[in-house]
């Protein structure tokens, strides 16, 4: 089932009584989300994720705009009727029944042509349960259970419906690192399994990167960037973008273009043919350093951390906005107070200083 947000716009009254000027959440947002694909709803808190999906599944009311699922307007449908199943970050499950009860009760309370008989209940509700393979659990109570497995009990009760859209609040948010690996990974199996039109709302860019087909990055409710995770990272379309994906993230400098170079600190660091003169803020991301005795930026008090096959180089740069991380081999040996970089082209990416927006060069 695919999804259409046309010019989608979310308003809320503020709540300051001398200025009363609205809050935007979600602001002209307009895109179509793929039949059967997965999609990462992206951004920091306040960013207008979760007021987007609410707006989908029907819980609020948009200010202005559509949303159409396939090609049937659902904008004023109420959310029982428009085909969703919905998992929220606390998973909302009923403590005093069972699994298998938790996962039944969205069926029975079908009414009219969709009531089904108690043996085909119990069926479908067997088969979302394998599917999420919780079987061996369901004759236990929430509270008997782990946070993973309550998580994949929310899951099997909001497929058992087969729904044609299946969102996900933050769904792994109050799981240990351990756990939100492997639910992430049952997560993007059982969709692709089920075929299911899948919108993931999590502010952990790590999780959507791995598991989405295309991820939408937002900011104070407007959207930044739309595409495939690795195009996204990139390719930013800003310095917002830039610094938000990554892990580590974006080092940030401060840097000049003259004559067709960029200078960090003074320092001719690479050739950018085809800018104009200017300053600019630099964005290189961690793997974009190579260490070299030649190389011309020069970086102090180095320090390493080992991470296994790779290490992490920490060191200062007066241009620098915070610390900087860069990520090399592990054969590389740090001595004496500084360290010497050349840079990998396209790992660096140059911001205009007003707007913030990427410039091309080459």
């Amino acid at each position: 089932m695919r999804i259409y947000l046309e010019h989608l716009t979310k308003a809320f009254p503020s709540r300051n009584r001398k200025e009363k000027k609205e809050v935007i959440a979600v602001n002209d947002f307009t895109y179509e989300i793929p039949d059967g694909t997965l999609t990462g709803l992206l951004g920091p808190s306040g960013c207008g994720k979760s007021t987007t999906l609410n707006l989908i599944c029907g819980l609020e009311t948009p200010t202005s705009g559509k949303i159409i699922f396939g090609d049937e307007d659902v904008t004023k449908l109420p959310p029982e009727a428009r085909g969703i199943g919905i998992v929220f970050q606390n998973y909302a499950l009923y403590p005093h029944l069972t699994v298998l009860e938790n996962i039944l009760f969205p069926l029975q309370n079908l009414r009219g042509p969709d009531k089904m008989d108690k043996m085909l209940m119990l069926e479908k509700a067997r088969d979302a349960a394998a599917l999420v393979q919780i079987e061996k659990y369901l004759d236990r109570r929430p509270k008997e259970l782990s946070g993973g497995q309550q998580q994949r009990v929310a899951i099997a009760r909001a497929l058992v419906k087969r729904p044609r859209v299946l969102l996900l609040d933050e769904p792994l948010s109050n799981l240990d690192a351990r756990l939100r690996l492997q639910t992430r990974e049952e997560i993007r199996r059982i969709q692709r399994e089920t075929g299911i039109t899948t919108v993931f709302v999590t502010h952990d860019q790590e999780e959507a990167m791995s598991i989405s087909d295309q991820i939408i990055v937002m900011k104070d409710g407007v959207v930044q960037q739309i595409g495939k995770p690795q195009h996204v990272y990139d390719d930013p379309v800003n310095l917002f973008v830039a610094k938000f994906l990554g892990t580590p993230p974006v080092n940030v400098f401060g840097g000049e273009v003259k004559d067709g170079k960029l200078f960090i600190g003074g320092s001719p660091v690479l050739s950018v043919p085809g800018l104009s003169s200017q300053k600019v803020f630099v964005g290189i991301r961690p793997e974009g350093f190579v260490p070299d005795e030649q190389g011309m930026l020069v970086c102090q008090d180095p320090s390493t951390e080992v991470m296994g096959r790779d290490i992490s180089i920490v060191c200062r740069h007066n241009n620098a906005s915070a610390p900087i991380r860069a990520i090399v081999s592990s054969e590389n040996i740090v001595h004496g107070n500084t360290v010497c970089f050349s840079l990998k082209p396209n790992k660096v990416y140059l911001f205009a200083t007003d707007s913030e927006k990427r410039l091309i060069w080459g």
